[in-house]
């Protein structure tokens, strides 16, 4: 049975809170989750056969491609015989090295497909952040383009891999993945999993440890499907963007699981980032429900009214997550775009469940996070576990007993400290306000969050420290107007080695190659010492209240 969506009045947030029901959620899968269910089924096949499109594909020359569920069917069953024939079970793990393209649909249902659990990489990514990544979860195939095959030569023991090719021929040994699908049955049994099974496996970044994994039951459809009605507010009547990459939660979740999941279509352009493109395709396509980053929003808002005029009063609705949305921002999309732009919060742990819900009605305050998505129990913790009240600050937490939607339920093969008592714990300062509204004030923990992406600092201090000139590294976020926080290294240099511009620029090099592009220090500090505990942990508070101070003073 084909799920669909229709345009109606918003209920009230509060009726549907007391309304809402686990069964009934359920009910709206094809699947059960006891007795059997397959994500592709959900996302792909149970809404084939009208020949309503799926996907919309751009290139970075803004070339359109369009595909139905009857395609994306199709692929997703050759995908899965290539996979198959590549010694790939249920359970085992696929990774995706992959841009924006149909190829990535096609590898992330043809995985679901046969039963197997997706794993993200951004393409981004240095060999560093890879290896990482690939160890943890033990995939058993990497699937990548041409582009991006080189790195992979740099991973010890890297698993197999299959190419996505130009013109030249895949090297020995890899799978030509192309020429396999074309050459593929489109016809391939899905294969049922129950709830509990894995269909996701992704990674977070913290501070005092390389990324964790984070595994995804297929219950998380409910989650995710959920955002999509609630927060999102999609409908049929909707052409939905979510400009965030698959290769993060944010994208993979929500860009690609949540609008297949409700039978719509979604947008993949492969092209960066720039405000030209946004509006062009917005036109183009009539964009009426956009998704994406404050940091994105920005880079809008920095283009100027004129290049909004084209499209203001064409989007319906604006989600934003990824840091906290700037009131400005608010005030800006509301005037020039003729859009309500709401803010929403989530980890990858959780999916979101704080959200100013463009799908229910309530008063939404600026500033504020918004409210519990119904099937989520939300309270703030004192340091000793206690609930506290109004306006009393403390860690956002998630009441795992009253929150039929959460399900997450630790890292992989690690203990998750976070879980104590019967809560998990985020990590971020917040307190509630009378209405029940959550405000942000801030990290509790030491993870910078610059231009929308999260960036554990032990990754950037791990990849310096691998320089020959570093002996020791501290990273930590600088407040920044544009990009929320900027990535700073303080750097100890071994004997030999002297600070200088040239230096700096050569370590700024080595980071993104080992790393990623984005979270690389744009400013390094060389320094004779760092602030420590007795124990020997660097105090990165120390460091960041000094970076403040110095602005302020400025």
């Amino acid at each position: 049975m084909t799920q669909t969506i229709t345009a109606r009045a918003r209920p009230g947030y509060h009726d549907a809170v007391a309304r809402f029901s686990i069964h009934e959620a359920m009910a709206g899968l094809q699947g059960d989750l006891e007795t059997g269910l397959n994500a592709c089924v959900e996302c792909c096949d149970r809404h084939a056969g009208a020949g309503r499109v799926a996907l919309r594909c751009l290139t970075a020359d803004e070339e359109l491609t369009e595909y139905t569920f009857e395609d994306l069917r199709d692929l997703s069953a050759r995908a899965a015989n290539v996979f198959h024939a590549q010694g790939i079970r249920p359970g085992d793990v696929i990774a995706g090295l992959l841009p924006r393209r149909v190829e990535l649909v096609a590898t992330v249902l043809g995985a679901w497909r046969l039963g197997a659990v997706y794993q993200p990489l951004f393409t981004a990514f240095g060999p560093k952040a890879i290896e990482h990544r690939l160890a943890t979860s033990g995939a058993k195939l990497v699937v990548t383009i041409d582009g991006q095959r080189a790195k992979l030569d740099e991973i010890p023991g890297c698993p197999p891999v299959a190419v996505i090719g130009a013109d030249a021929a895949p090297a020995p040994g890899d799978v030509d993945f192309r020429a396999a699908l074309d050459a593929a049955s489109p016809e391939f049994d899905p294969v049922m999993r129950r709830g509990e099974d894995l269909f996701m496996m992704m990674s977070t970044s913290g501070t005092t440890g390389l990324p964790k994994g984070v595994p995804v039951p297929l219950r998380a459809l409910l989650a995710f499907g959920a955002y999509m009605r609630d927060a999102i507010g999609l409908n049929e009547t909707d052409t939905f963007w979510n400009i965030a990459d698959p290769g993060w939660a944010y994208g993979l979740y929500y860009a690609l699981t949540g609008p297949l999941l409700l039978g719509q279509p979604t947008i993949f352009y492969e092209g960066g980032f720039t405000a030209e493109s946004t509006y062009r395709i917005i036109d183009r396509l009539g964009v009426t429900s956009l998704a994406g980053s404050p940091t994105a929003f920005r880079l809008l808002i920095a283009a100027g009214t004129e290049a909004a005029e084209p499209v203001k009063g064409r989007l319906r609705v604006v989600s934003s997550a990824g840091e906290p949305l700037n009131p400005e921002i608010i005030r800006w999309f509301a005037e020039n775009l003729g859009a309500p732009i709401h803010d929403h919060y989530g980890q990858t742990e959780m999916g979101m469940c704080v959200n100013n819900h463009h799908g229910l009605e309530h008063p939404v305050r600026a500033g504020s996070s918004g409210l519990a998505m119904p099937g989520y129990r939300v309270v703030v913790l004192d340091d000793d576990g206690r609930e506290l009240g109004p306006n009393q600050p403390g860690v956002l937490a998630i009441d795992m007993a009253k929150s039929p939607l959460m399900w997450f339920s630790g890292y992989l093969n690690q203990a998750t400290p976070a879980l104590a008592g019967g809560y998990y714990r985020t990590g971020d300062s917040v307190e509630f306000e009378p209405d029940g509204s959550i405000s942000f004030i801030g990290r509790s923990d030491d993870v910078i969050t610059s231009s929308g992406y999260r960036i554990g600092p032990f990754d950037v201090e791990s990849a310096l420290i691998e320089h020959p000139a570093v002996v020791e590294a501290a990273v930590i976020g600088v407040p920044d107007p544009e990009r929320t926080e900027i990535v700073k290294a303080f750097v100890i240099l071994a004997k030999g080695f002297e600070g200088s511009e040239t230096l700096a620029e050569e370590l700024r090099a080595h980071v993104k190659k080992r790393l990623s592009a984005h979270a690389y220090p744009k400013l390094i500090d060389f320094v004779a010492d760092l602030p420590k505990t007795p124990s020997g942990k660097i105090q990165r508070f120390i460091l960041r209240k000094a970076e403040v101070e110095k602005q302020a003073q400025a």
